[in-house]
């Protein structure tokens, strides 16, 4: 497949999809897991965020594999390429977050109320303090990845590219 638009790399113009709704779906993940308001608001628009940000990051991928056969491969583009392969299972986590969150708001009530007589209100309340904290790491994560990714290809092609005088 060709992985050009009008003469443009498509990798040039997938990766500025992707470096915006990445943090968008992080972002929307835990407010709608810890903000009932933005719950309601959000509805199914959060794990939908999610679900684009898991197509992006294997098109970008694979558009960047392309490109990377067009270049000449320096260690600032072999250092890009490496960060890059990391970013399909932090999306992964903030898809089954997101999904997983909605899922539970919408149809768990009858779930969530046999835990919580399981659990009693003290285990209740662990048990969500621990998926808060882990959900939020894998979004935390996955933004910081990101920006990690992002920044490395910026430094892969614009290092020693332009002069500063």
């Amino acid at each position: 497949m060709e992985y050009e638009v009008n003469g443009l790399p498509m990798h040039v113009l997938l990766v500025h999809a992707t470096v915006i709704v990445i943090p968008v779906a992080a972002l929307c993940t835990i407010l709608s897991l810890v903000w009932p308001t933005a719950r309601r608001r959000l509805g199914i628009v959060t794990p939908l965020i999610a679900l684009a940000a898991l197509v992006l990051v294997p098109i970008t991928q694979q558009a960047g594999e392309w490109l990377l056969t067009r270049i000449d491969v320096t260690p600032l583009v072999q250092e890009h390429q490496q960060l890059g392969e990391m970013m399909l299972p932090w999306v992964i986590g903030i898809f089954m977050a997101a999904l997983g969150q909605w899922l539970w708001f919408r149809y768990g009530t009858t779930t969530a109320a046999g835990i919580r007589r399981k659990l009693g209100a003290a285990g209740t309340r662990v048990l969500a303090a621990l998926a808060v904290l882990v959900i939020a790491a894998v979004c935390v994560g996955a933004t910081v990845m990101i920006v990690q990714v992002g920044e490395s290809g910026a430094r892969a092609v614009w290092q020693g590219s332009y002069s500063e005088g």
